[in-house]
Order: structure tokens, then C-alpha cells, then sequence
């Protein structure tokens, strides 16, 4: 046996000896929310998924465009110290009882942030601050002791800074787990019940993000992106839909497109906004699909692709955001499509012209897979069923009226082709005597 093999069989014999249980794997694999992505899914639109002023947790942390945010995050922290009269050590010690939890929260950590807890809880702490910091800023800028021409946190910092923070803030490898939130806050609000901290937090969230939307009920989340998407998936309901295009059910039989908005809408399927926000409130019931209205800007589609990249990548998430953009890909093919849809009321196009409107949901239907068995996959699946069914009773009841219109007698389908040669033979003439004209013989 070569020197190799043997170090190499002694290395593979301690890993077996030190090797988790089943339920340890389970266990650690569950804890992981927070996720590097791959250049496969980065180089579908990398500016979609990197941040642009600031960096939020460990995996873009020290970027050189992103180091002059350093020093306001650094002030966020000291004002908010400042304002909670709480001192630093009480905060670090109550980081320090959950920092492997916080580890866990992490796909991939450098060295450095495993080997020096210290660092890491520091990195927690000045983070976690000026997150909350800037969730504040839409309803009380100035309350927190910040100079009136402070740079960020002042209604020119609300103007100009804030809308791309609140995009970098989305960003799936941009995040720091809840946990480090809602810690800070239960410590700042000496909040003493259980569980009062999270739908506080998650309060906090939805107003900055999705104002209107309710928290509750929204039980446990993993970070922003994770209580922004819940936020959107709010209220659910029954059903189910398709993998991919020309995917196939779980009978084996090919799942058939759903026809687009105008090919519907010239079925006699007239289009609606649904009664709630929420993704999960579609419904197809008579002649009129209800859809829930849908806000189309820069930030959709960064979030858009950020959750679709979260639900791919964090088992068990389920694929309700992905069903969502499947679905309404398939019925948004053409700019007369988005056209339909925003003369409903259900689309509001912030992006430009229509035609954005539909690069966009090509590019977020790139590479995307359907969970069959999610709950919003249900929903979509059973009203597709319906839309087909109907779009194809409609066209039989054409056929029908065609038939009887213009076949009810032999001799009426005579006269129609004798007037289809007739028409034929005049077109012909005409054609020859224009070529006579300009090119006599």
C-alpha cells in the first residue's frame, strides 16, 4: 500500500469515527437559511443578487465599494446603544449564549468568522443595529437623535439612500438571521413574554417592505427575505399546478401551457383584482380569473429572484413564490398581454414600457423548478385545469356556431366554396392586370 492511500484511509476512518447521527444531520442541515449561491444562478443577473452600498452579514462583508457604509453603520450603532440606555456588554453576552446558532444560519463561513467568535458577534451586533436602524427610518427619521443632514438617516438619506438599502437589504447572501434581530429588540424594549419580540419584529418588517400587509399569524421566520416572502403567501388556501413547461403531472400525462391573457380574454375570460393581496388568493370561478395586483419595479424583480433562488435552495421552503411567477409567465407572453392585465387593474408597470414587463418574467422564469407538492403549486395547478378547460370549450362552441352558420345544408357549403374560388379567381385577375399595367408586353 503507497504512503498516500494510507493517510488518506486513516483520515477517512477518523471522519467515520467522528461522522454525525441521522438525527444530528437532520437536525444541522435545518438550521442553515442563509445561502451562497452558485455562479449558475449569479450570472443569470448578477446585479440582482450583490449588494450596491452595503454590506449585511458575513458573505460580502470588507467589499471595496461597500466599505464608505462602514462608518454610518457604525453611528447607527451608537445611536441605538445611546437611545436604549442598555450597555454594549449586556447585548454581546446575549449574542454570545446563541453564537453556534448563528453560525448554523450559514451556508458557508470563512475561517475567520469560525475561528474568531469575537469578530463574529461583533460583525452580529453592528449589523443586526443598523438594520433595525434603517427599518425605523420610514416613520420616525429624526427620532432617533440623528443630525437633520445626516447623509442616511434624514429625509435626504429617505430620498435618495434609502431606496437602495432596502434593495440591498433583500438580497439573499446579504442577510443576518432573525434571531440576532429580535434578540437586540427583546434587550432595547425589555420585552419579558415570549415570542412578543418576533411578531414585534415581524411588524417592523412588513410596514418598512410591504406596508398594508398583515404579520399576523406569521409565526417564526429566518430573516428579511424569509418574513418578506411569508408576508406575500399570507391567508392560504387549498390546490396545485405544473413543474416546468411541458412538465408532467404525477399521472405521467404532459401538463399542457395555459393559454396567454389575450387568447383568454378573447375566449370571454374577463380578468380581475383579487379581494387581498396575496399570492394565494387567485381564483377562476364563472368567466373571471381574479388575480392579486402586483407592483412592478426594480425592487420586485430583485426580490422576485432572490426568493425564487431562497425557495431553490432552503429545503423544505416549498416553491409558492416560484408557482407564482410560473403561472403568470405563462399568461404574460406579449406586450398586449401586460397591456390586458394592467388595464385590469391587476398590474402596475413602474419598469417602463410593457416589453420590460416581459423580459423581465423571461429572465425569472430561467431555470426555475416547480415543487409539486407546495401549497401554492396546488392552487395554480387546479385553476390552470380550469382556464384550459374553458378556453377549450369556447373553442368547440365556435366550431359549433361556424357549422351551423355556414354548413348547416349541402348546398350551403357549395356556395361557400364557390364563393372561396370566386374570391380566388378575382384576386388572380386583379394581380395580372396591375403587372400588365406597369410591364406591358
Amino acid at each position: 500500500m503507497r504512503m498516500g492511500d494510507h493517510n488518506w484511509i486513516i483520515a477517512i476512518n477518523d471522519k467515520l469515527e467522528n461522522m454525525s447521527d441521522f438525527s444530528q444531520e437532520v437536525e444541522q442541515w435545518m438550521k442553515r437559511s442563509i445561502y451562497k449561491l452558485p455562479p449558475r444562478v449569479i450570472d443569470l443577473d448578477s446585479k440582482s443578487y450583490k449588494p450596491q452600498i452595503v454590506s449585511i452579514g458575513p458573505y460580502h462583508h470588507g467589499g471595496p465599494h461597500l466599505k464608505p457604509m462602514e462608518d454610518h453603520k457604525e453611528r447607527a450603532l451608537l445611536h441605538f446603544i445611546k437611545r436604549s440606555s442598555v450597555p454594549i456588554e449586556a447585548y454581546l453576552e446575549a449574542l454570545d449564549d446563541v453564537v453556534q446558532d448563528l453560525r448554523d444560519a450559514y451556508d458557508e463561513l470563512d475561517p475567520k468568522w469560525l475561528n474568531n467568535t469575537s469578530d463574529f458577534l461583533r460583525l452580529m451586533i453592528l449589523d443586526g443595529c443598523f438594520v433595525l436602524e434603517v427599518l425605523r427610518m420610514g416613520t420616525s427619521v429624526l427620532a432617533g437623535g440623528y443630525a437633520p443632514n445626516d447623509p442616511v438617516f434624514s429625509s435626504h438619506g429617505l430620498l435618495y439612500v434609502l431606496p437602495v438599502l432596502r434593495c440591498d437589504m433583500l438580497l439573499l447572501e446579504n442577510q443576518v438571521p432573525l434571531l440576532v434581530l429580535v434578540k437586540l429588540l427583546r434587550l432595547e424594549k425589555r420585552i419579558s413574554k415570549p415570542h412578543d419580540e418576533e411578531d414585534l419584529m415581524n411588524r417592523l418588517i412588513i410596514r418598512f417592505f410591504h406596508p398594508g400587509q398583515s404579520s399576523v399569524g406569521m409565526g417564526k421566520c429566518l430573516h428579511l427575505l424569509d418574513v418578506c416572502r411569508k408576508s406575500l403567501l399570507h391567508k392560504p388556501r387549498r390546490y396545485r399546478m405544473m413543474r416546468t413547461r411541458h412538465a408532467h403531472d404525477q399521472g405521467g400525462e404532459e401538463v399542457d401551457e395555459i393559454p396567454s391573457a389575450s387568447e383568454l380574454s378573447e375566449a370571454g375570460i374577463r380578468f380581475k383584482r383579487s379581494r387581498t393581496t396575496s399570492l394565494r388568493d387567485i381564483s377562476f370561478e364563472g368567466n373571471t380569473l381574479r388575480l392579486p395586483i402586483l407592483f412592478i419595479d426594480v425592487e420586485t424583480k430583485l426580490e422576485l429572484l432572490n426568493m425564487i433562488a431562497f425557495e431553490r435552495f432552503h429545503i423544505g421552503a416549498g416553491s409558492e413564490v416560484t408557482s407564482y411567477v410560473f403561472f403568470l409567465d405563462n399568461l404574460l407572453r406579449d406586450p398586449k398581454d401586460v397591456s390586458l392585465l394592467r388595464s385590469c387593474g391587476i398590474i402596475r408597470n413602474g419598469l417602463g414600457s410593457d416589453k420590460d414587463v416581459i423580459k423581465l418574467f423571461e429572465l425569472l422564469h430561467t431555470d426555475i423548478v416547480v415543487d409539486p407538492e407546495s401549497g401554492l403549486d396546488i392552487i395554480y395547478r387546479q385553476v390552470g385545469r380550469k382556464l384550459r378547460s374553458r378556453f377549450r370549450k369556447r373553442l368547440h362552441e365556435w366550431g359549433a356556431d361556424l357549422a351551423r352558420t355556414y354548413f348547416k345544408s349541402p348546398w350551403a357549403v357549395v356556395s361557400v366554396i364557390a364563393g372561396v374560388l370566386l374570391f380566388t379567381l378575382a384576386a388572380i385577375q386583379t394581380v395580372y392586370s396591375v403587372l400588365g399595367y406597369y410591364r406591358p408586353k
